[in-house]
Formats: C-alpha cells, sequence, structure tokens
C-alpha cells in the first residue's frame, strides 16, 4: 500500500477517502468509490507525521453514546445552578453554551437543553480505552489532558504499510466505530500548528497544515491564536496595535522581547511557525487534586471542615491508587465574587494518608474562616514522589501511627464493601461527601499533568 501511496506524495489532488480510505486518483470532490464528501488533499498530505488528536464534545459524546435519547438534544455537562459548564455539545453549542460558561447562563442560551453531572469514573475509562489505540499507532504518545494528546508516527511507515495521514485517518474510524464517539484530527510538521488544525472543522474533522502555506496561513491569524495569548495579554497587545499575527511577523525578535520579554521570543517564533518542541511519553504527574463547588455559598467552619475532610479522603484514595505521594498540601478557596486563595504548606516527608492531608488543609482553613463565604473548597498535593519515603513513624506524634493504621483498616473496608462502608465522625451524617447541602461537584483532573491546560 505504501509504496502505491509513494508515486502521489506533494500531488495535491492525490489524496484518499476519509471514509473507506480509497486513493482518489483525481480531482472529483466526492470519492469515487463510495461516493463520500470526506476526502483528505494536502501537497503535503503524505510527508507530515505529527499530529494532535482531539475527542469531539468529549464528555456529552459518551453520554450520547450510552443513553442514544439524547442523540439529537442539546446536552450540557455540569450540574447545580452555581456550577460551571464542563462541556456542552455540538446543538448546545449553537445556541451559545460554552465551556467554562456559568450553568445559570448557559440555562439562560439553552433552557430545554438536557443537564448531566460528570460521571469522571466513566470518562476516565474510556479515555483510557482510545489512549491505548494511539499507542497501538506509536509509542510517542503525548497526553495533554484525559480526551487529547499529540502523536509522533514518524519512522511507523513500514509497520504500518502506509504514511501517518492515512494511519490517523484509519485510527478516527476505529474510534467511531469501537468506541462509540468521534475524533478531529490534526496533522502538521509540529506542534502548535497540528492542535490549531485539530480544532478545524470540528467535530470529526481532519485537517493539515503544511509547512510551506504555515508563514502565510498565520499572517491572517488573530494574535489570540498563540498559545498564551489570553485575554488579559491579547489587550495588551491590541493597546499596542497589534491584533493579527501578521503584524508580529513583522517584527523583530530584539523589539518583541524588549517589550513582552521571555514572551515575545514565543511570540515571534510561533508567529512564523517555528516550534521545534518532540513529542515526549515519558512526562510525571505534577499534582492530585479534588474541589467541589457548594449550590450557596459556605462561611461556617461547621460547613466547611466535613467537605474539606471528604475530598482529603478523595485525594488520599487517588495517591494510594496511582503508587504515589505528595510532600506539598495545598488548599484552594473561591470567594462569592470569584476571587481565588491558595494556601500551602509543605511537609517534612511526602505522605498519601488522607489523615495528614486533611489536618494539615484544615490548619490552612482555619486561618480563611474570618467571615467570608466561600462558593469552592479544594484541597491537593504536589512535589509528587513514589512512597518509598512517605509517612515514616512519627516520633513527636505518637497517635500519628495508630491513626495510620486505623486508616489502613478503613481503605481495606472500603476496596471490600465500598466507599460508603465507613465513614469519619467529620463526614458522617453530613450528607453526599460531607456537604451540607448538594452543590455542584465541579472537579479537576484525577491526576493532574505539568502540561496540561489551567
Amino acid at each position: 500500500m505504501f509504496a502505491v501511496m509513494a508515486a502521489s506524495v506533494n500531488d495535491p489532488s492525490q489524496g484518499f477517502c476519509r471514509d473507506c480510505l480509497a486513493l482518489q486518483r483525481d480531482s472529483q470532490p466526492r470519492c469515487t468509490q463510495c461516493g463520500s464528501p470526506r476526502l483528505a488533499r494536502h501537497a503535503e498530505l503524505y510527508r507530515l507525521h505529527l499530529a494532535h488528536i482531539d475527542c469531539d464534545a468529549f464528555y456529552a459524546a459518551v453520554e450520547k453514546r450510552d443513553n442514544p435519547e439524547l442523540r439529537d438534544k442539546p446536552v450540557i455537562i455540569g450540574g447545580g445552578k452555581r456550577g460551571v459548564v464542563s462541556t456542552a455539545c455540538y446543538i448546545a453549542r449553537i445556541k451559545g453554551v460554552r465551556s467554562a460558561m456559568p450553568m445559570f447562563k448557559a440555562l439562560e442560551a439553552c433552557p430545554e437543553a438536557t443537564v448531566i453531572k460528570p460521571d469522571m469514573e466513566k470518562y476516565v475509562r474510556v479515555g483510557r480505552e482510545i489512549r491505548a489505540m494511539m499507542q497501538a499507532l506509536t509509542p510517542l504518545v503525548e497526553p495533554i489532558s484525559i480526551d487529547e494528546a499529540f502523536l509522533d508516527l514518524g519512522g511507523t511507515e513500514r509497520l504500518h504499510g502506509k504514511p501517518p495521514a492515512l494511519v490517523l485517518a484509519n485510527f478516527a474510524a476505529a474510534v467511531e466505530r469501537e468506541i462509540g464517539i468521534t475524533v478531529s484530527v490534526g496533522l502538521s510538521y509540529c506542534k502548535f500548528l497540528a492542535k490549531v488544525a485539530s480544532d478545524f472543522r470540528k467535530p470529526r474533522g481532519f485537517s493539515v497544515i503544511g509547512e510551506a502555506e504555515a508563514v502565510g496561513f498565520l499572517a491572517e491569524q488573530p494574535v489570540t491564536l498563540i498559545w498564551g495569548v489570553g485575554k488579559a495579554f491579547a489587550a495588551t497587545l491590541a493597546n499596542d496595535g497589534i491584533r493579527m499575527i501578521g503584524q508580529l511577523q513583522r517584527m523583530e525578535r530584539d523589539e518583541l522581547m524588549r517589550r513582552y520579554g521571555t514572551m515575545g521570543n514565543r511570540l515571534y517564533r510561533l508567529s512564523r511557525g517555528q516550534d521545534d518542541r518532540s513529542v515526549h511519553s515519558d512526562h510525571d504527574a505534577k499534582s492530585v487534586s479534588a474541589e467541589t463547588t457548594f449550590d450557596t455559598d459556605l462561611a461556617s467552619p461547621a460547613d466547611l471542615v466535613p467537605v474539606l475532610r471528604a475530598l482529603a479522603e478523595k485525594v488520599s484514595a487517588r495517591l494510594k491508587k496511582s503508587g504515589i505521594a505528595g510532600r506539598t498540601v495545598v488548599l484552594k478557596l473561591k470567594t462569592q465574587d470569584f476571587k481565588i486563595r491558595t494556601r500551602n504548606r509543605q511537609l517534612a516527608d511526602p505522605t498519601r494518608l488522607a489523615d495528614r492531608i486533611f489536618l494539615t488543609g484544615l490548619q490552612l482553613l482555619e486561618k480563611e474562616t474570618d467571615g467570608t463565604k466561600y462558593r469552592l473548597l479544594g484541597i491537593g498535593v504536589s512535589d509528587l514522589s513514589s512512597v518509598d519515603k512517605a509517612d515514616p513513624p512519627d516520633l513527636i506524634d505518637v497517635q500519628a501511627r495508630k491513626r495510620a493504621l486505623a486508616e489502613g483498616a478503613i481503605d481495606a473496608l472500603r476496596d471490600k464493601f465500598g466507599r460508603k462502608a465507613v465513614e469519619t465522625g467529620y463526614t458522617f451524617g453530613k450528607g453526599h461527601r460531607g456537604r451540607p447541602a448538594r452543590p455542584d461537584e465541579d472537579e479537576g483532573p484525577e491526576v493532574q499533568h505539568p502540561w496540561e491546560r489551567n
């Protein structure tokens, strides 16, 4: 197959059908074999090997897969009037719903939407299935989040008997057939433009940005296309009269760095399509955390402490499951006016015990319970390491050893009979996961990695 494909390299009219994968030897608008209009043609189609794969409206797609009655209905993944939108299907997006939008605004835009609370365990399970399919294509898979990753298929032509572009199209079809959701593929010569390409023509997209066209393509794009240029920095650039990437291309590196520091160097390079970062598959986790958003703002320690305990237990369970420990405990609070407070404390040695995470978080929380009302509470650990040196015997706190043994016994019972089999006095009788009401659970990822976006 690859020998046949080699003859069409760099011929923009010699593409393939994304549905049946049949080669297209003319410039007809539809596949000559199956009639599909979904054709892939590009001058560098068979030369490029760096890809970005992104699942389409992942959480919503999984829910629609599991409940076919929702297929043609707007679906929002989130929950509670106080929460935010985790994701929305494309039908809801047409109505103006966007990720991270407050739930009340989302429901104003699309009142007929079906709202589903996130089921992270299910999404993680499906994400791992897709990740395994990626790793069958190449060992160079670099996850960005639960539903997207970079892949480098360079040198895999002999293994697959076809060029990377065809392998990726076949992969997309396999995910749709075997997993039941769709993905979009971006193919380019660098990570920056592969990610940009995957955002085109979603859902079920397959877009290519070649090296020869990169500078011209970028010149016509807004500066917000560049990684790191958010609303605040875009406003700074706009104040300087810079709104389009083409304007950056006409500026010298020294001038950009003088104005914007190290970010100036990024603007210079990415505006010209220069990105020499390679795909790495060996990233380590950066932090493990859990958080929740309340239905009503809470200020009382009597309300906040049970929640803190429940979240600490959840973080501990994740650490134990992953075989890691953390040395720095981080407390996160969001006030009723959406201001975020983070407090942290470094321990003498790493821990994975709920008891230590909770007690450290409690000391941090005590200083913040001054009458301020909070809409969100979270706890986590960073500075992760293996469990080899975690939780050594405490010669000062003689009760710590007993609490650790008790926690081990509780873990054993929960493993056998379920998470609800045993509760501590902090959370017993306090409702779902220690919360006084039923707040929307706006949780962070199970394990957050350094490449994940905030």
